[in-house]
């Protein structure tokens, strides 16, 4: 066993994996997560199950360790800021409060002359009657929101006069762009000018939700340097210290555009596991634990399909698979409408 012994906040698919790259280090991992039935307690030494506000339940996780890192990024940043002053957090939560706020994140993004699409602030219905110019668009929290969750695409004025919402939360209404493609880049930090950038992974959405993942993407070189650039940009002047992924719209007229930031390991880089000689799980690890860092080999081109919902039963009734195909199946105990469940991944 290592004399490490490393916090993951968050028990779900990607703290599972975390926990298991961390093994490969003999690392022990302690993790804290609000769901009883979070399956990274398969693999975890020791599982603490409470709410992220439980001062007490956070103080025991704090003294079992000696760093912390996150699988998501909707974690409260005070929570992450009381730890931080016991056990360094990495990513430090400064990252996280930048980027859990759609409008901080966009305009620390545009500072650095960065491209996102045009966004407005929006506060009340009457707002939206007035950025006609931003329709069509889609109108999303300002904070959490993921995988379609507290998003409104609005295409025209009659929308507007249809939509049902809260709006005691705050919203940012976002022009919508004429598509190409949908791309992700994920680099790992591990300190000053030290990184490991995997190639640009192209990605497409089912209502919303990531569905299919592929190396290479198909991509002018122009694209592909560029979404390089500016993650590594964004890993730099964020201090960050470990893995992230920064999303990318591409549109007809081969035009790169900023989505969002991941401050953490990310869905579209699962295929990495079997594509590269390190996956994007491993290479958090080695970044937040200071471990060596070792240059990054593509392996294989590759195919991922997230299995959501149902989608898993085929797989794990019949799990008969091609030599060149990986099946992974996060244990979730309740199959639900648009959960994502395990993936496939496919070199070729």
């Amino acid at each position: 066993m290592s004399n490490i012994s490393l916090g993951i906040i968050g028990g779900g698919q990607l703290g599972s994996m975390l926990t298991v790259a961390a093994k490969k280090f003999d690392i022990k991992v302690v993790v804290y997560c609000d769901d009883k039935d979070g399956p990274a307690q398969n693999f975890c030494d020791e599982y603490i199950h409470a709410a992220y506000d439980d001062q007490n339940k956070i103080n025991e996780f704090v003294q079992k360790v000696d760093l912390i890192t996150y699988e998501f990024e909707n974690i409260p940043y005070q929570t992450l800021n009381e730890m931080n002053n016991s056990k360094p957090v990495l990513p430090k939560p400064s990252v996280n409060r930048i980027i859990q706020h759609r409008i901080a994140e966009k305009d620390f993004v545009n500072k650095f002359n960065i491209r996102t699409t045009r966004y407005a602030i929006v506060e009340k219905k009457s707002d939206l009657e007035a950025l006609g110019d931003l329709l069509p668009g889609i109108l999303k929290t300002t904070t959490l929101g993921y995988d379609g969750k507290g998003q409104y695409p609005i295409k025209s004025h009659d929308d507007i006069e249809k939509l049902n919402i809260d709006f005691s939360k705050e919203y940012v209404l976002e022009k919508l762009i004429k598509l190409k493609q949908e791309i992700s880049v994920i680099v790992t930090r591990f300190g000053v000018n030290s990184y490991e950038v995997y190639e640009p992974i192209e990605n497409k959405h089912e209502d919303q939700i990531l569905k299919y993942s592929e190396i290479p993407a198909n991509i002018s070189e122009n694209i592909l340097n560029q979404s390089k650039e500016w993650a590594t940009l964004l890993a730099e002047e964020l201090k960050y210290v470990g893995t992230m992924c920064v999303e990318f719209f591409v549109d007809r007229n081969d035009n790169l555009y900023l989505n969002e930031i991941a401050p953490r390991v990310h869905n579209s880089g699962h295929l990495t596991i079997n594509a590269f000689n390190v996956s994007q799980f491993e290479n958090h690890i080695r970044a937040v634990c200071k471990l060596d860092k070792i240059p990054l080999k593509k392996l294989s081109n590759a195919k991922m399909i997230n299995l959501i919902g149902e989608d898993i039963l085929h797989y794990r009734q019949n799990p008969k698979l091609e030599k060149n195909q990986f099946f992974f199946d996060y244990l979730k105990k309740e199959v639900k409408k648009k959960r994502k469940m395990g993936h496939l991944t496919t070199l070729i």
